[in-house]
Parts: structure tokens; sequence; C-alpha cells
């Protein structure tokens, strides 16, 4: 299989500030959302989108200092793709390779707002608990 990256683009990036009141020594749990949608390119089947977004949001339970939203998408192409163990590999492969774009531009986001700077996680392995079995299998590792 060859994957050629071709590009980044930002498809979504909203940042709403919440006037949130703390009692004390209370602190706020942030709890990123993170969501991944990939798609084919009608008529060019090599082209493939890998669309990357983390939300934050208020809600009167869990009360956030703001609600973030950004979406960013990869631009791939794909070649020589043998079998469905093959595209599962480049859907891990090509989310590790927009996550930390993704990390920039919330980083980025919230110290244009003039806030401190939230800084997702670096993360080294798979991102979504669906592809950790997968990840282990194709690189012989173990997560667990």
């Amino acid at each position: 299989m060859k994957i050629d990256f071709k590009g980044i683009t930002a498809e979504e990036l909203t940042f709403k500030l919440n006037r949130v009141k703390l009692n004390g020594e209370e602190k706020l749990d942030i709890k990123p959302q993170f969501s991944r949608q990939v798609r084919k390119v009608n008529g060019n089947e090599k082209l493939n989108f890998v669309s990357l977004s983390v939300k934050i949001e208020s809600t009167p339970e869990e009360p956030k200092p703001f609600d973030i939203l950004a979406t960013l998408v990869g631009i791939f192409e794909v070649e020589d793709v043998a079998n469905q163990n093959e595209e599962r590999k480049f859907v891990i492969e090509a989310t590790k390779l927009v996550y930390p774009y993704l990390r920039a531009a919330v980083t980025n986001l919230t110290a244009s707002a003039y806030i401190a700077p939230l800084n997702l996680p670096v993360i080294s392995g798979p991102i979504f608990p669906e592809d950790r079995d997968q990840y282990a299998f194709t690189t012989g590792s173990d997560l667990n």
C-alpha cells in the first residue's frame, strides 16, 4: 500500500467563551470528544479525506469555561490497497498524521482567544479505542 499525504485544511474552527464560576477548590474536567469520518471521492477511489474533530461543550451538569469545535481534513492519495485490513491500517495511520495538526489548531484557537492555551495530550498510539486491537495486530505491539 502506498500513501501520499496531499495536504490538510480546516473545515471548522469555533470558540465560545462561557462564564463559569467555580466554587473554591473545584476543578473543571474538559473531556474532549473526538470523532472521525473517512470519505472517498466519487470517480477517484485513490483520493481519500480523513476528517478529525474535537468537541468540548459545556452543559449544565458539566460546565466548561469554553465551547470548542475544531475539524481538520487530511487529504490522501492511497494506492495498492489489497484488502480491508490494509484500508483499516490506512485509516489508523492517517488519523495519527492529522492529530498533531488538530492539537496545534486547538492550542492556537484558545491562545488567540487570550485565555490559557489548551494543549490536548500527545498520543503516540491510536486515538480511538476501536483502532487499538487493529493497531496491535498490524504493529505486533500490545497496547492494553
